[in-house]
Formats: structure tokens, C-alpha cells, sequence
């Protein structure tokens, strides 16, 4: 059986899909459309056979684009096509490149281009809800109670972390502790990160242990501000790895980190494939969206009791009622004894 998954949606659904990916290629070979940004994240990983690149808003825009992807699909002669973007604009993709069967979900946008419709389950996992789009018909198979998912970095992405750690005169055996105070949406970004950061550096005043900043390049700003107010209390100098890292540099970082704190963004999905100990801060999103950590030690922290969350599926960039209240209420010290309690843990058990 030949497959193609259609994936081109955000880089924390492209990784979420990597169960999916596990599953069917224990059936055959596995073909992927990606975005350019979430292709790079499937580099050397061996449930995928190739990836079809779809620049759905460069190169492949538009209906001449649609076709050219669409032929490239059809040319690896995949039997069934899994679309878990479900989009109109990706399930045509999959009906122009004849692919027989195409299962996606029946809430999905792009429904009627498919052959098979599968429930999608709002009380599972958004990785199980995926992982269930290869049940066939009459397959009620149960999600695997592990599921997680799976990166692969390579030498190269290895090689640059190392290089960076030396830059910072940081050793093999120094403990770690990651900060990703980035995300797309505004209203997802904890606005404490800076005092975290400074009351890290006074419990860690005698300790060996450094700070890592995770994110993309436009996430400089944040991680200047930790690392001014790190300085600030005489704390290590944090490592910026901010636009230092590819995404699988920073899943290789992780893997190496005791404990990382993060909002509800990429690289929580990154820490769940290597399996790093995570403390994810959830403000106008919830876990139950589906789209939690998935790390073995984990704590999700949130403001409960406010009857406005969530507002949005991904996050708002502004707050609709004006209070913010579900991150400028998070406050530092649960944070603090929350990632307290994991690095306790993953010493113990090391991810």
C-alpha cells in the first residue's frame, strides 16, 4: 500500500501528524505534502518516503500551482491519500492528482472531496484524532495510550547545538533549563517570562545550572529582555538560541535540556517528540482543544476558573474582553515550582 498524507497546515500539526506517519508505514510507503516551512521538520525521518513540497502561498498559488502539486502527487501512485489539513484547497489537491481512496475528517472543510469521512473526536488528542484517520471501516482500534510524537535531528543539527553550547562555555553536564517565550498569536505569550527568567537567577545563583531561549528569529526581543534581566540579578548568561537553531537544532536542544517552559506553541510540540519534561502555559487556549503537551513528566498551568477561556481555537492577538487575565494572572512562583517538580523528576529519569 502506497500512501500520501496531506499535511499543510501549522509546524505543531506537521509534528502532531508524525503518529499517523508511524502507523502507515508499517503498511507501505509513505509520501507527505508539506509547506516549505514544515517539510524541514521530516528531515531523516524513516516512516517518510518522500515529501512533496506545496508552497500554497508562493511558488504554488493559485489553480496552476494546484495542478503542478497535483501532478507531482500523482506520479508516486499513492492508493489512498489521508488528508489531515482539511482544507477544500488541499483535499481538491487530492482529488486533481486521481489518488482513489482520500479519508478525511467529516467536519473538515474539504469533506466532499473525500471517498471516507471519519468522526473527529473533539475529547481525543488532535496526534490520536490523526492517528485515527488510518482506521479502515469497521476498525474501532483503541489509541495507543504512549502516543507521542517523533523527530529525527540530525548530525548537522546536532553539530550546531554543540557549537552553540561552546559559544556559551557551557559543558556536556551542565544542566539546562529551556524558555520558549514565543508564539504567533499575541494573547498565547505569557507577558513573565523576563521576571521568570530573573527568578531563576536567584535560585540558581550558586548552581551550575543556564537558561536557553527557544524560538524563531522574530522572538529575538523576548529573549533580550530575559537575558537583561538575568544580567540584572547577576545570573549566568542565558544561551539565545532564537533564529540560531533549524526546528530540528532546537528539538536536538531540547533533548538535552532538564525542563522546558513554554506556551501553547511549537515548541511544546517539539518537546513531546523528544519526550522533555514540559511546563506549557495555557491563556485563551486549553489542553482540551487538543493540542497539549504529550511528554512522559508534564504540567499544564492555566486559569480555570475564568469562564472566557477559551476564546479562540488558536489564540487571538488581542484579548476580546480587554483583561488578558488568563496570562497576566499566571504567576511566576506556580511556574517556578512547577518546573521545580519536573527537573526533580527527570533527574531521576532522564527523558
Amino acid at each position: 500500500m502506497v500512501s500520501a498524507v496531506l499535511q499543510t497546515s501549522f509546524l505543531g500539526d506537521m509534528v502532531l501528524t508524525t503518529p499517523l506517519l508511524e502507523r502507515l508505514a508499517g503498511e507501505g510507503l509513505v509520501h507527505v505534502v508539506a509547506t516549505p516551512a514544515n517539510a524541514v521538520v521530516l528531515a531523516n525521518h524513516p516512516a517518510v518516503a518522500s515529501v512533496i513540497v506545496f508552497d500554497k502561498r508562493g511558488a504554488d498559488r493559485g489553480l496552476s500551482g494546484l495542478r503542478r502539486v497535483a501532478e507531482r502527487l500523482r506520479k508516486v501512485g499513492a492508493q489512498r491519500a489521508y488528508l489531515a489539513q482539511g482544507s477544500a484547497r488541499t483535499a481538491a489537491l487530492a482529488w486533481l492528482a486521481r489518488v482513489p481512496q482520500r479519508i478525511g475528517f467529516e467536519t473538515s472543510g474539504g469533506k466532499f472531496f473525500s471517498t471516507r469521512r471519519v468522526p473527529y473526536d473533539r475529547t481525543l488528542h488532535h496526534a490520536a484524532r490523526l492517528w485515527q484517520l488510518a482506521n479502515v471501516l469497521g476498525d474501532d482500534r483503541s489509541v495507543p495510550t504512549s502516543l507521542r510524537p517523533s523527530l529525527y535531528p540530525g548530525a548537522a543539527d546536532e553539530q550546531a547545538v554543540d557549537a552553540l553550547l561552546r559559544a556559551h562555555h557551557v559543558s556536556a553536564e551542565t544542566p539546562l533549563i529551556a524558555l520558549a517565550p514565543g508564539s504567533v498569536w499575541a494573547t498565547k505569550r505569557w507577558p513573565s517570562y523576563a521576571a521568570l527568567g530573573a527568578a531563576l537567577a536567584e535560585l540558581y545563583a550558586t548552581d551550575t545550572v543556564r537558561l536557553v531561549i527557544l524560538g524563531a528569529a522574530g522572538d529575538a526581543p523576548l529573549a533580550q529582555a530575559i537575558a537583561d534581566a538575568v544580567a540584572v540579578r547577576g545570573g549566568a548568561p542565558v544561551i539565545n538560541a532564537t533564529g540560531a537553531l533549524s526546528l530540528l537544532g532546537s528539538a536536538a536542544m531540547l533533548r538535552r535540556c532538564r525542563v522546558l517552559i513554554t506556551n501553547d506553541s511549537a515548541p511544546l510540540h517539539l518537546a513531546s517528540a523528544m519526550n522533555t519534561p514540559t511546563v506549557a502555559l495555557f491563556g485563551p487556549t486549553v489542553p482540551s482543544l487538543g493540542f497539549g503537551p504529550l511528554a512522559e513528566h508534564r504540567v499544564v498551568l492555566g486559569r480555570t476558573e475564568l469562564a472566557c477561556r477559551p476564546c479562540h481555537a488558536h489564540g487571538p492577538m488581542r484579548c476580546p474582553l480587554g483583561h488578558w487575565k488568563c496570562m497576566q494572572e499566571l504567576a511566576v512562583s506556580d511556574v517556578i515550582e512547577a518546573a521545580q517538580s519536573l527537573t526533580t523528576v527527570s533527574s531521576a529519569s532522564p527523558p
